[in-house]
């Protein structure tokens, strides 16, 4: 019994056991304090309202950028727009809509195209992100991708650079549902060129990761097949120009590319 222990003896297991409710101690008061930053508002990650993600969904959508359906709930088509519009504003790519991403959606416009006057598909490497421009050079829908990371790969024996390429291409093949390859699967691939292809992706990532096709979201790949026919044009750049043209005011280049 702890009443006929000597002092020395009792003192160690009370320190024992005070060793013990240490780490229990520290986390009741991380669970509290996440529990108050939870209730408290107006910091600059808080989530948002429902009126304030409704807000915010509806503005991403009238910026062009291709949401799932506008009604407050900020499913993965509406993540994968909020995605878009942080690569086309250099914001961080957290996919969270908060008062201060919301306060920039308010103030942001829509992007503007490289190339006008016809219709096709435009790929910035640089930013990650799809433009679908129509013939009067408006950008009408926004898209988040991911390229090739430039890393070496192994396919069928021989060593590949998973680099997408730049140019000026035009969709030369397509295949309805899902293609099995040997790097995986492929969700409506559209071929562009050799075997690269824009083509939906279950995983989804933010900075470039495939071997070198164009992946966009699942929500949007059958559709984009759909309005892009074959023979659609499909330009594919990595430079600062738009971003410069951005800053200044300017255009696009009311021109097909040479």
């Amino acid at each position: 019994m702890l009443c006929n222990e000597k002092p020395g003896v009792r003192a160690r297991r009370w320190n024992r056991l005070f060793l013990l409710c240490i780490p229990l101690v520290l986390v009741i008061i991380a669970n509290a304090t996440a529990q108050n930053r939870s209730v408290s508002r107006g910091g600059p990650d808080q989530e948002i309202r429902f009126e304030e993600r409704l807000e915010g969904e509806q503005r991403l959508s009238d910026l062009g950028y291709w949401t799932g359906p506008v009604d407050g709930d900020l499913d993965p088509g509406s993540r994968h727009a909020l995605i878009a519009f942080q690569k086309v504003e250099g914001r961080q790519r957290t996919g969270r809509l908060t008062p201060n991403e919301l306060q920039a959606l308010r103030t942001a416009a829509r992007p503007l195209a490289r190339h006008t006057g016809y219709v096709h598909i435009e790929i910035d490497i640089r930013r990650q992100v799809l433009f679908i421009v129509d013939a009067s050079g408006d950008v009408t829908h926004i898209l988040p991708v991911f390229t090739g990371n430039e890393k070496s790969y192994v396919d069928h024996g021989q060593i590949h650079r998973a680099h997408t390429p730049s140019g000026n291409f035009k969709v030369l093949r397509k295949v309805s549902g899902w293609r099995r390859s040997s790097l995986g699967l492929l969700y409506y691939p559209n071929y562009i060129h050799e075997g690269i292809a824009i083509h939906g992706s279950p995983a989804m990532a933010a900075y470039p990761d495939s071997h070198g096709c164009i992946r966009i979201p699942m929500f949007a790949a059958k559709e984009l097949s759909e309005i892009t026919p074959m023979g659609t044009e499909v330009i594919v750049y990595e430079d600062d120009t738009y971003s410069q043209r951005r800053e200044t005011g300017g255009v696009g280049y009311d021109r097909r590319p040479g």
